[in-house]
């Protein structure tokens, strides 16, 4: 009877379920959007959305895989992958949230962020920080995000101080939740989410009793940390009730595994909500000295040794449709642009959420500059486009100052590759070739490679990269350059000019919030 493996993938505005064999090929793949709740510098999710999201693209995908005349008991294990730095706390107790989960690109810590670096300025910890934990203090993680809820929500703040309160990432809710919740729900982490909340040391792969006490965070109310590739339980809810869950991974790192990046020196970038690359640096933690993240990128068990990585990360890449709604449909994007051969002089600065890599600026804004009577909103498309794919070279660019080589071959995936137009932009602007698989789920792939390896399922090991190579080979499309490097630069020169003028425009650091909206902050309103 053949054998296959699931992978939940709970992104930012979407979920989905997916369902592979030892090819992956996909047996079924259910997809749900969700929805967060906006307004100025801030992003809320229900957290029980979440689950409730989840679980139904594993009963609607499960619903399929037996029309096909497959039985679920042929699903051997899956695995878990989320939209990573989605800050959550719930009660110990009841089980009930205790706020909304603050997803990842929310900025309303920017003041917490001025107020943390002044704090590790005055104990001297800036350096300590950064070498433990690979990452700038920023309104990004979720350690930042913990720390606003602990200092301006009282119910948050009350949780936590008499010990009521777990904390954690997605998949730590998803999985709390998954196996049990108040009846034996297994509140764990994986080296992947935890990195992301600067609370673990990226050399002993732990929370760090230092990081707590600079944050002010029992470690009581953090998940235990776990390895990417190892039976953790059972699921308890959805048709998939009693399968063993067995990885769980963040979602860029899973995207790193499912492009088969396995090896030193590859790197891939995923185009969704944000964009994200990561480039594969072995068992070596490399300190970027030019804007990068420093990454677990895998631990493929509990007893091996982590893969790291260098990681770019661009805070709004499709922003167009999920923030200004100048379309319906992302593919309209690329048709747009597709209509003019240049953006007219026109730069648009995605800065919605600040700065991510290389700036590294909370206080940035999104602008459009270059506009002419001439200008269409064609122009404004293409311009949308370049601006994803100058900030992935100026990442690029920094990648190669720290890593001291030099990428010949870009892997892409994600919504915004759908788009030819795009990913030729995207070799142009580079340099180099870009290479999009045909099978472009790499975020789920990963997480069910994960599962698979943990389980030694179809012989699948990610030590031995060898044991992959029938894995998602249904084939390529591969952008060439077609531009000379003068007018590359030409573009990028541009581009890096228009950045200098956003960068540093809401030096205030946060908005300004009204005296009602703080009282119901403190509520939990």
């Amino acid at each position: 009877m053949e054998c296959f493996v699931g992978s939940i993938d709970c992104g930012t505005i979407s979920s989905r379920f997916l369902i592979v064999n030892s090819s992956v090929c996909s047996g079924c793949c259910a997809n749900i959007e969700g929805g967060a709740d906006r307004s100025a510098g801030w992003m809320e999710e229900k957290p029980e959305d979440l689950v409730d999201t989840s679980s139904t693209c594993v009963d609607r995908a499960i619903e399929d895989f037996e029309k096909l005349g497959y039985k679920r008991e042929q699903i051997k294990t899956i695995g878990i992958t989320n939209q990573r730095e989605t800050t959550l706390v719930w009660s110990k107790s009841t089980g009930m949230p205790l706020y909304p989960a603050i997803v990842w690109p929310d900025t309303r810590n920017a003041q917490t962020v001025h107020q943390l670096k002044d704090k590790a300025k005055k104990e001297g910890l800036e350096a300590v920080i950064k070498e433990k934990t690979g990452v700038p203090i920023s309104t990004y993680f979720a350690g930042v995000k913990l720390k606003w809820l602990l200092d301006n929500v009282i119910a948050v703040k009350n949780a936590h101080d008499v010990d009521d309160m777990y904390f954690g990432t997605v998949e730590t809710w998803l999985l709390w939740k998954f196996t049990g919740g108040l009846n034996g729900g297994l509140h764990y982490t994986d080296v992947t989410n935890a990195s992301r909340t600067m609370f673990m040391n990226l050399e002993t792969l732990d929370w760090d009793a230092e990081l707590l006490a600079f944050f002010g965070v029992r470690r009581s109310c953090l998940a235990k940390i776990v390895s990417n590739c190892e039976v953790y339980g059972v699921m308890k809810t959805t048709a998939l009730a009693g399968t063993t869950i067995s990885a769980l991974i963040g979602d860029q790192q899973s995207a790193l595994v499912g492009q088969k990046c396995l090896t030193t020196g590859m790197a891939k970038n995923t185009y969704g909500t944000g964009s994200f690359m990561l480039y594969n640096t072995g068992e070596e933690i490399i300190h970027s000295s030019h804007g990068l993240l420093t990454t677990p990128a895998y631990r493929a068990g509990p007893n091996v040794s982590p893969i790291y990585a260098l990681e770019g990360s661009i805070a709004v890449a499709g922003s167009v449709r999920d923030n200004l709604g100048l379309i319906k449909e992302a593919r309209e994007i690329g048709e747009l642009a597709g209509e003019v051969k240049s953006s007219g002089g026109v730069v648009f600065v995605t800065g919605f959420s600040g700065l991510f890599a290389p700036y590294w600026d909370d206080s940035a804004i999104g602008m459009i500059i270059g506009i002419t009577s001439y200008t269409t909103k064609h122009h404004i498309a293409r311009a949308t486009l370049e601006a994803t794919c100058f900030q992935t070279r100026a990442i690029l660019d920094a990648m190669a100052l720290d890593s001291k080589s030099t990428l010949t071959l870009l892997k892409v995936d994600g919504g915004m590759t759908e788009s030819d137009i795009c990913m030729q932009i995207q070799a142009d602007i580079l340099g180099i070739a870009v290479e999009r698989p045909d099978m472009k789920e790499s975020t789920a792939l990963g997480a069910a490679l994960c599962a698979g390896a943990a389980i030694k399922l179809f012989g699948w090991d990610l030590e031995e990269p060898s044991t992959l190579a029938r894995v998602n080979m249904a084939g390529t499309t591969v952008f060439t350059s077609q531009s000379e490097s003068t007018e590359r630069n030409k573009g990028y020169t541009l581009w890096n000019k228009a950045v200098e003028k956003a960068k540093g425009w809401n030096d205030a650091a946060g908005l300004e919030v009204s005296e009602d909206d703080q009282e119901q902050i403190k509520r939990g309103e």
